[in-house]
């Protein structure tokens, strides 16, 4: 796109201002917001002034860059927009609804649609369905549901992305019942069902221990058309795993496959999980085994948890291995890393080898969190043993 835009420049041929932003467009996409915003100078550098597609496409950037506080930035263009006496639109306040719910500040969010009606421009259904799903995300379900009704009493008729909002909603707060009879209504309404609505119903039945009520819809999804994905699946043997099921879990991994579903680091993490929880972690080092050489990646989670499930099984020696093994496969050792192979050693009553690895963490600069502050207080202070941390800037009275 750039290489684009300067070739245009050098041949002499005249942006215009729809020219500047598609480039700006380009480079929001591209992540280079910086870079975006820059092009405003271009802008009236070339005589021209920006319009509200110009800042829309700016704020929009800034909303899905995806990172915690993004939203400042998306602000202070809109801010920068009014000063320059150019309107807001209906994009405009749907964009930022929405980037300040998946931002978790629905206050804002509530405030962008008091201001959009204020300055008499009509909510319409994406409008609804941001901040419908921002509430319910965040627990305000009695609010999610008064939406709902303006909504409704305003004309407009709920889709299955609304849908799909509140029952999350039920679903976070287990209102289990409130849920499947609002999921029960999508056919009266003359709406289908998705994946993103199965997969809801099904991870909440699964984590509220309601497994066969979770197996029951995934089986209502195939007859319905709707082929389960990877989700549903990770869902499905995430619950059989919690129930302590690993064989029946492992099945549905090869169940997936057969489908010609690929299974992703999320499913290996979950049943490596598993066969640890069942105190069988040599069953999910193979497992490990198993990833390179069906393309899937191994992340932090994956070593740390089958580090932590050869803990719990006081074998250090194959816990350590597995560290090794890490390393040499590109990942360093993380405060999580430490933290179970510390308690590990710990609670196997090898407390210089626990103190050993606690200076070498902080050698390594980084720097213990609250669950290492616990092990230490818990498997070492409560103990009677001091660590020596030699010479390290170290708060031991704050980990009492």
């Amino acid at each position: 796109m750039e290489y684009v835009f300067k070739e245009m420049i050098k041949r002499r041929i005249q942006p215009n201002l729809t020219t500047f932003n598609i480039f700006i467009n380009g480079l929001c996409k591209a992540g280079k917001l910086n870079k975006a915003e820059d092009v405003i100078e271009d802008i009236k550098a070339w005589g021209f002034s920006p319009n509200i597609v110009t800042y829309n496409t700016l704020i929009d950037g800034h909303c899905k860059k995806g990172s915690a506080g993004k939203m400042y930035r998306a602000d202070a263009i809109y801010k920068e927009m009014l000063a320059n006496k150019i309107c807001p639109n209906e994009i405009t306040f749907n964009t930022l609804i929405d980037g300040f719910c998946k931002d978790e500040n629905v206050l804002a969010a509530k405030k962008a649609f008091e201001e959009m009606q204020r300055q008499g421009i009509k909510p319409n259904l994406v409008t609804y369905n941001s901040l419908i799903n921002g509430l319910s995300n965040n627990g305000k379900l009695d609010e999610a549901i008064d939406l709902w009704d303006k909504m409704v009493d305003s004309g407009l008729k709920p889709n299955i992305v609304t849908y799909n909002a509140l029952i999350n909603g039920f679903c976070k707060k287990k209102m289990m019942k409130e849920a499947r009879k609002l999921f029960d209504d999508i056919d009266k309404q003359d709406l289908v069902p998705n994946a993103i609505t199965f997969n809801t119903l099904i991870d909440a039945y699964c984590k509220d221990g309601m497994m066969e009520e979770g197996f029951a819809l995934r089986n209502s999804m195939l007859y319905e058309g709707i082929f389960p994905n990877v989700s549903t699946y990770n869902c499905l043997i995430a619950c059989l795993c919690r129930n302590q099921k690993v064989r029946a879990a492992k099945e549905l991994l090869v169940e997936m496959e057969n489908y010609g579903l690929k299974a992703n680091t999320v499913t290996y993490n979950i049943l490596i999980d598993g066969w640890c929880k069942v105190n069988d972690s040599s069953k999910a080092e193979k497992l490990l085994g198993e990833m390179p050489n069906v393309g899937v990646k191994p992340n932090h989670v994956t070593y740390n948890t089958l580090m932590d499930g050869y803990c719990m099984e006081g074998n250090l020696k194959a816990a350590l291995k597995v560290r090794t093994r890490m390393e040499k496969e590109g990942k360093r050792a993380n405060v999580v890393t430490y933290n179970v192979l510390i308690k590990g050693f710990c609670k196997q009553g090898k407390l210089e080898d626990a103190n050993r690895l606690l200076n070498e963490m902080l050698e390594k600069g980084l720097n213990p969190n609250r669950t290492t502050y616990d092990i230490v207080r818990l498997e070492m202070l409560e103990k009677g043993f001091i660590p020596d941390i030699e010479g390290h800037l170290y708060n031991i009275s704050s980990m009492s």
